[in-house]
């Protein structure tokens, strides 16, 4: 995949534990990572978040994930996706 065609993602969880489960699932699929604080533009709530870039990420959604914000110039955020 080509930077080009990827976006980078913020990704929130209901736990600390979610994101370090992800952060696992994201390496075994080669996706490079980096797990760091909830900027507090996104959530007010104390955490961990993880970002990454990459394509089309409806295939690697998983039941850890409270919300995914794709950035749009470097620091603005859209949320794409939240839990129901």
């Amino acid at each position: 995949m080509s930077l080009e065609q990827a976006n980078k993602y913020i990704v929130l969880f209901f736990t600390h534990s979610g994101a370090v489960k992800y952060r696992r699932f994201l390496n075994k699929n080669n996706i490079d990572n980096e797990m760091m604080p909830v900027p507090r533009r996104l959530s007010s709530s104390c955490g961990v978040c993880i970002s990454f870039c990459h394509g089309d990420i409806s295939s690697i959604i998983t039941t850890d994930i409270e919300k995914i914000f794709k950035e749009i110039d470097g620091s603005k955020f859209e949320e794409i996706y939240t839990t129901n």
